[in-house]
């Protein structure tokens, strides 16, 4: 074989070789695009559909708001009830920066040089709010613990959302301060037989996984008062999950408790 029918093919053997190489593709396995919404801290629900035994409490606990917010948001007043089938909005409105009604800049008057601009002496002199001794006593608590145990779970190990303190079946659960029955039922899904205590405009307390509810709602509850019999949490054990907000946001308890 001469040197020009060699090279010839070796040059078609190389050609074919590129062609097939070119032409395979490889088959992947189909990938599908999976959409997944984070929401972080509240509820992405704009709107609520009230159920039967719901408060304004109820639902303002379920989605983290204060029940002031949620009756300034819908026009509740007090005493601030709700109907089957009401629509409650979970969101304010949004402020908007004021547009003045003249664009056009006012030109500044010039003052005659001889009149010097002094400047007012402060008045240090004026009084501070002052907040009256009443309200003082009002937003001072003195929270006890509502029942003895072993705290099984922490703040953090609960998601930032209370305590879990464990015990015995039946144990009496305490209310932790002088209030207000606002929700009595099992409603809320994960949290049982629940009850919330209302303190005043700002705290609320919460009990869940309770066995039997002793109080009512719209009842006053005294501090130390039994209101609930220990029931099994998460895992079966006997346990409570308590709460206490502060203007509708979870607290850590253990920052109130003696």
């Amino acid at each position: 074989m001469d040197n020009k029918a060699f090279y010839l093919g070796a040059i078609i053997l190389l050609i074919s070789l590129v062609s097939v190489g070119c032409s395979y593709k490889p088959n992947y396995a189909p990938v599908k695009r999976t959409k997944y919404s984070v929401v972080s801290g509240r509820a992405k629900a704009k709107y609520y559909t009230v159920k039967k035994g719901d408060t304004l409490y109820s639902i303002g606990f379920r989605y983290g708001y204060s029940y002031l917010q949620l009756a300034k948001w819908n026009n509740i007043s007090a005493p601030h009830n709700i109907y089957v089938g009401q629509k409650i909005k979970l969101f304010g409105a949004k402020s908007s920066p004021k547009k003045s009604s003249n664009n056009l800049k006012k030109p500044l008057k010039r003052r005659p040089a001889s009149h010097k601009q002094t400047k007012k002496p402060r008045n240090t002199s004026q009084k501070k709010p002052t907040v009256s001794k009443a309200k003082k006593k009002l937003l001072k608590f003195h929270w006890q613990w509502p029942i003895r145990g072993k705290l099984v779970k922490t703040f953090s190990q609960t998601g930032n959302k209370g305590i879990d303190i464990g015990g015995k079946i039946g144990q009496p659960i305490k209310a932790a301060e002088a209030g207000k029955v606002v929700y009595s039922g099992n409603g809320l899904v994960g949290y049982g037989n629940l009850l919330i205590i209302k303190h005043n405009y700002l705290y609320l307390s919460a009990y869940a996984n309770n066995r039997r509810l002793l109080v009512k709602e719209g009842q006053d509850i005294k501090k130390g008062q039994v209101i609930a019999e220990m029931g099994l949490g998460k895992g079966k054990q006997a346990t409570l999950h308590f709460e206490i907000r502060k203007n509708g946001k979870s607290v850590n308890p253990l920052n109130y408790l003696p």
